[in-house]
């Protein structure tokens, strides 16, 4: 046992206990594949503005934020005074509220395409439903999505989501051969792809930042490209903007790139921290989910489920937006914090790592001899992963600083310059070990 792991697991003893009894009861111990981390991850007590609070009562400075969800920090206060109201009235009514109609009229305002909303809890149900949504629609069977893009579990979208890219993600999928990959950012090679199924093509699913397969943003050309080929092709355009709604502006990231996509997912920040999954698109689409309108053969069966639009999601969603709608230089804020961190963590690495990310989003990748960029989940995937999670593992044990080991990071309102410096710090160090 290392300095570090020796370290970190004397400052854990209560989570150590707490996590045995987990493993006990839970798969690996977690509710979420990604949550684990060897030698076992702490035990959270309690989170307020940008820390976290472990059962030891270590504190740390949190860039995971509720995977990224968190853009005000933990406990915000302009979300917790309007939460605590809904509470009061209640949390679950299970029928159509107010509250619901309130957060879709911030959202439509925002994000043009969402003419026609629909609620779910989860990322993985919304993507689910646009999937289905773009085949019911096309009467077509093959959906494109991209090298490392990842959409949730939904077994239509759950392939080439890790490396090696060409083997199967799991075991009891049973639509493989109807999903289709593609590589990003490299648009010559996509299109000779598609055009391989262009008369079978449903959709082509994107996300404009990849997310969990390096932090890496598309290039507008590519987006556009894509987004040309499947009118073309009579195919849906579909971008999740699960993580990149609402982190860069008061809206989705599409409308800064002269797209006109066909249907938009989100989640995450919308949720104002509570489970939510939204999709959205025009009026003749979303048209097809009216099942009072169309008959069984004809409509795109989108529910919902038990918990969709609760009052206490829609509440704190709102709350959210709305006090982003109102304070946009949040975003010129945490802009600055993103790009500063990118810049000089790659300093204080001396070359040896490529910092990728847009805006508030930043991810350290330790390159391999011959990576001179990363365009890519490839380009992402030959770097030195292990040595990321040692740094990420050295920084909760030594620094009172929370990356999820592996994972990009996220700047919130509740950062600050010094948070940045604390990073580098933690970068120099780490550097000089290495």
């Amino acid at each position: 046992m290392d300095y570090t792991e020796s370290r970190y697991k004397k400052n854990t003893r209560k989570s150590a206990e707490l996590f045995a009894k987990s493993k006990k009861l839970h798969v690996n111990g977690v509710s979420h594949n990604i949550r684990f981390f060897s030698p076992y991850p702490f035990v959270t007590k309690s989170a307020n503005g940008k820390f976290l609070i472990d059962v030891d009562s270590n504190k740390y400075v949190d860039f995971w934020m509720g995977h990224w969800s968190l853009i005000l920090g933990h406990r915000a206060k302009q979300v917790y005074a309007s939460v605590r109201d809904q509470l009061n009235l209640g949390w679950m009514y299970g029928t159509v509220n107010k509250k619901t109609i309130e957060l879709s009229e911030k959202i439509s305002k925002a994000v043009p395409v969402a003419e026609k909303i629909r609620y779910v809890s989860t990322g993985t149900e919304a993507t689910m439903y646009a999937v289905r949504l773009a085949r019911a629609i096309t009467k077509k069977k093959i959906i494109a999505k991209i090298d490392g893009g990842w959409h949730g579990y939904t077994t239509d979208l759950l392939k080439t989501v890790n490396y090696p890219f060409n083997q199967s993600e799991s075991s009891g999928l049973t639509d493989e051969k109807h999903i289709l990959s593609i590589p990003y950012n490299d648009l010559e090679n996509s299109l000779r792809v598609l055009k391989s199924v262009k008369n079978d093509l449903a959709g082509i699913i994107i996300e404009p930042v990849l997310g969990g397969a390096g932090c890496i943003p598309a290039t507008k050309d590519y987006l556009k490209g894509l987004q040309e080929y499947a009118k073309k092709a009579n195919a849906f355009f579909m971008l999740d903007e699960i993580v990149t709604g609402f982190r860069f502006r008061n809206g989705c990231l599409y409308s800064t790139m002269s797209l006109d996509p066909d249907i938009v997912t989100l989640g995450k920040i919308v949720g104002g921290g509570f489970p939510i999954g939204v999709i959205c698109a025009k009026n003749e689409i979303m048209r097809y989910a009216d099942t009072q309108s169309f008959s069984r053969k004809e409509r795109a069966y989108i529910g919902g489920g038990t918990f969709s639009a609760n009052p206490m999601t829609m509440t704190a969603g709102s709350a959210t937006l709305d006090f982003l709608g109102k304070n946009n230089s949040i975003y010129t804020k945490i802009k600055k914090l993103g790009d500063d961190a990118r810049i000089k963590i790659t300093k204080a690495f001396d070359g040896r790592v490529i910092t990728t990310g847009k805006d508030s989003l930043f991810m350290t990748h330790f390159v391999r001899e011959g990576i001179s960029e990363i365009n890519n989940a490839q380009d992402a995937s030959k770097c030195d992963t292990k040595t990321l999670q040692r740094f990420h593992f050295e920084m909760i044990a030594k620094d009172g600083i929370f990356f999820l080991p592996g994972k990009l990071g996220a700047f919130s309102n509740a950062h600050t310059d010094r948070d940045v410096k604390s990073l580098v710090s933690a970068a120099q160090r780490f550097s000089s070990e290495i």
